[in-house]
């Protein structure tokens, strides 16, 4: 397992009967987690003092119970700073789990001897858009919904590289890719965290375990005459780690690549424990 065990800001307290105990940075949040199907006891009083919980609805859904009215604050990893806050559906617009990833994909970067450009795909609210912007990356940060692009561009500015070289595109990232491929862009190293499930601006279905292995395909036609990297991440429940360094293998095929596929954890204070938090491929050139 791969485990974010860097942090100071954040910190996976206790988990139990599905739900998670964290601190981000000041503030302590509870959390539902599938993942987490064990019962122990709640010995922690932080379970009794949080500041927000979020509680699942019978009716599906759920919503948060702000009993101090938590806002948005800020955390930082190392040299980066987020912006956070509680979000619809149990987020707070940050994976921490993600920062092992942010780690390697820095050092290779950084270890590359080159300039490197970088595409992040379903990028989200652009946590590794801004490692691969501070360790000396320019960057295209490609996703879907326009607000999470605004976000990301907050955390860059908050991390210090709001005037690096990266590129906010507000976009479909087939429709993206294909249009590269015809401008005859390319790129070094592709990041991204497809969603288990979505749909287009035209209505397109995304469904990762159909659309990953062509969509792949796809970005295979992206990438550089010397390419560094490839990173895919999922949450998909069922989709094991070897299973997308399978499809990520096939689809880069005679690239001369080797990937390394692992569960993505985070340790938890209490059990001294990783929690699976989900999986990921890492394929290098």
């Amino acid at each position: 397992m791969w485990s974010a065990d860097k942090w100071r800001d954040y910190e996976l307290i206790d988990c139990t009967s599905g739900e998670r105990l964290e601190r981000w940075g000041d503030r302590i949040l509870i959390r539902p987690d599938p993942q987490v199907i064990w019962d122990t006891p709640r010995r922690d009083r932080r379970w009794r003092e949080a500041d927000a919980r979020y509680q699942r609805s019978s009716t599906g859904g759920g919503a948060w119970d702000n009993r101090n009215d938590v806002g948005s604050w800020q955390v930082k990893y190392r040299d980066l700073t987020f912006n956070v806050k509680p979000m619809n559906f149990k987020h707070t617009g940050l994976f921490p789990e993600q920062a092992s990833n942010w780690d390697w994909a820095a050092e290779k970067i950084r270890s590359a001897g080159r300039n490197i450009s970088v595409l992040n795909l379903f990028a989200y609210t652009g946590a590794a858009t801004v490692a691969a912007l501070k360790a000396g990356a320019s960057v295209c940060h490609v996703d879907a919904a326009r607000g999470m692009v605004q976000w990301a561009k907050e955390n860059a500015a908050s991390s210090g590289v709001a005037d690096a070289k990266v590129r906010w595109i507000v976009d479909d990232c087939a429709k993206f890719v294909e249009r590269e491929i015809r401008r005859g862009h390319r790129y070094d190293a592709l990041i991204m965290d497809p969603p288990s499930y979505g749909r287009g601006p035209g209505g397109e279905i995304w469904k990762l375990e159909t659309s990953l292995a062509p969509f792949l395909r796809l970005c295979a036609g992206v990438l550089s005459d010397k390419p560094l990297f490839v990173l895919i991440s999922s949450y998909t429940t069922g989709l094991s780690a070897s299973t997308i360094g399978y499809a990520a293998l096939t689809a880069f095929a005679g690239r001369g690549g080797h990937a390394e596929n692992q569960e993505l954890g985070l340790p938890v204070t209490a059990t001294r424990l990783s929690l699976p938090c989900g999986a990921a491929c890492r394929m290098e050139f």
